[in-house]
């Protein structure tokens, strides 16, 4: 884990929230991870991609839209290799991909933003193994150890966390 640096460049960019919160999983929470608002910061945004790129090994990186695409987009930058998008839902016209970009045969390392049960992260991987890509990691940039690596395990996918949200709430005093 990277913690020290991406845990207080998230506090000082605001990505954590105190309060009364319902998670996209019904979870009820005291304080709220907002990563996808606080990498619209460049300088944040900027150190996940880098310490992504410079930490892992990839042919291709990839998102689930939402919070996953500006970071699978900004660690292709840095990385200077492909990147894929993942569609929550396939389109009723077009093409009907699921996945934009090429991912068959390709070493891919899908990236979340914030990773509670895992649900958004099976997806993508299953989504990327459906498409012949070889995807068994998720580097999420803060896990709120609520189950997820627990859950991605017995898939036999790795949980690759930057920082830990009980890192951030120590730094941030609470908890």
């Amino acid at each position: 884990m990277v913690t020290d640096s991406i845990a207080e460049l998230l506090i000082t960019h605001k990505a954590i929230e105190f309060g009364d919160f319902t998670l996209a999983s019904g979870i009820k929470s005291r304080y709220y991870i907002d990563v996808k608002s606080a990498i619209t910061n460049p300088e944040l945004l900027q150190a996940i991609a880098t310490t992504i790129a410079q930490t892992y090994e990839f042919d291709m990186v990839a998102g689930v839209a939402v919070g996953g695409v500006p970071l699978a987009t900004a660690v292709a930058l840095v990385a200077k290799k492909p990147y894929a998008i993942i569609r929550l839902t396939e389109k009723s016209h077009g093409k009907k991909d699921v996945i934009i970009g090429s991912v068959n045969g390709k070493r891919v390392l899908l990236v979340e933003d914030v990773t509670t049960s895992g649900g958004s992260a099976l997806y993508g991987i299953l989504a990327l193994q459906n498409a012949g890509a070889t995807a068994d990691r998720v580097v999420t940039v803060v896990d709120r150890e609520e189950g997820a690596g627990e859950m991605l395990k017995s898939h036999r996918v790795e949980l690759l966390p930057l920082v830990k949200v009980s890192e951030i709430l120590k730094r941030a005093n609470h908890f």
